[in-house]
């Protein structure tokens, strides 16, 4: 006999929605994100428009979650932007969040590259907002898609290590980027199957990304972005 779940611990299939979303709309999807993390190559790495190609991703995919969200609104919630399981995902999150942190600082004393300035305080801010959109796109959108295909159902585990080498090399030529942010996608993935809850994972995903850039990584991300701009 299976365990019965929690009231908050809930299957990934626990909304429904009035219409369900066609496979010809989740392969679009899959696509749009594609091309974003094409542009990341681009406009980032290439062009080095690093701002500007995060704040237009922003935009653009806030304006499809709204667009998505008037046409049918409980897309929001089933995409899991919603605060009624917050307390389930905690209990996940939680020890990963503080197991992650003495990693990076362990790693960071090891390499001699910690430099905790007063930068970190606005990317703790900033980041977590660009942090869910990220989540959004590479967990929701891939992940999510992946595993609710209508006529292909793709095994679990193989969804989350294709999420995870996504994830990973969009972040490349950063081995240290990539490898975090594979074993990031890989818990991620694990959990957004579980407990959706973009809100959680984009807090989570701002803080340890900030303290990560600047422990393990060595660099200064708001210097690169925001002071870049003023000099």
């Amino acid at each position: 006999m299976k365990p019965n779940l929690t009231k908050d611990l809930i299957e990934f299939s626990d909304i429904k929605l009035i219409r369900p979303v066609s496979d010809k709309t989740r392969i679009a999807e899959i696509f749009g994100v594609i091309l974003t993390a094409i542009g990341k190559f681009i406009f980032m790495d290439y062009l080095n428009w690093r701002l500007l190609y995060v704040v237009f991703a922003i935009v653009s995919w806030t304006l499809y979650i709204i667009y998505r969200y008037k046409t049918e609104r409980g897309i929001i919630k089933y995409w899991g932007f919603r605060t009624d399981n917050i307390k389930s995902i905690l209990k996940l999150m939680a020890p990963f969040g503080g197991i992650s942190v003495m990693l990076f600082l362990g790693i960071g004393y090891y390499q001699n590259t910690i430099n905790l300035t007063w930068h970190i305080l606005p990317l703790l801010i900033t980041y977590p907002i660009w942090g869910s959109i990220q989540q959004f796109l590479i967990i929701g959108l891939i992940a999510g898609n992946l595993h609710e295909l209508n006529n292909r159902k793709l095994n679990r585990s193989l969804i989350i290590i294709i999420t995870a080498i996504l994830f990973s090399v969009v972040h490349y030529p950063s081995m240290w980027l990539m490898l975090g942010t594979f074993i990031l996608a890989l818990f991620y993935g694990y959990v957004y199957l579980k407990v959706k809850n973009i809100y959680v994972m984009g807090v989570f995903h701002g803080w340890l990304g900030t303290l990560f850039y600047f422990t393990v990584v060595n660099r200064d991300p708001f210097q690169e972005v925001f002071l870049k701009l003023l000099n």
